[in-house]
């Protein structure tokens, strides 16, 4: 590809998105809904996944795990795991490729993931579950600063 045209390609593409995994159980619903007395307690736990597919293609993952559960006796209310992903293209200084993959491309995933998971909750007879955003350059910090200590 001669320079002129690289200089024309957009620098960040997102040239799909899609649902990879997608899963939700309840085991005890509906009878545990009628037995509540209390909030439940709610666990979310999100990672990101990055690969290379190609000279600069990507594949970007977010994997949200929630996990909601009686507080009194710790029984299961839910479990929802999603996988949700972005075929990327980058036309960036190499430098600039692994903050991009591990914090503006999940910024960019993240609202279409939160809104699957609530959804899903939401279409299981349960309040939709809204999790709070996510400091994704936050994290791409403390994985820098976790890999300096090593």
């Amino acid at each position: 590809m001669e320079q002129k045209e690289a200089k024309n390609l957009p620098n960040i593409q997102i040239n799909a998105q899609y649902i990879k995994d997608l899963s939700f159980e309840g085991p005890a619903l509906p009878g545990i809904l009628a037995e509540m007395k209390a909030p439940p307690a709610i666990s979310v736990d999100i990672d990101t996944s990055v690969s290379r597919n190609g000279d600069n293609l990507y594949t970007v993952e977010l994997t949200i795990k929630a996990n909601a559960s009686r507080a009194d006796d710790q029984r299961t209310i839910f479990i929802c795991e999603l996988t949700y992903g972005g075929l990327v293209t980058l036309n960036v200084p190499e430098d600039h490729v692994e903050p991009i993959l591990l914090v503006e491309i999940p910024h960019f995933l993240f609202p279409y993931a939160r809104a699957i998971v609530a959804n899903t909750t939401r279409e299981a007879g349960l309040p939709p579950l809204q999790i709070n955003p996510v400091d994704f350059a936050a994290l791409y910090h403390q994985k820098i600063e976790g890999q300096k200590a090593k």
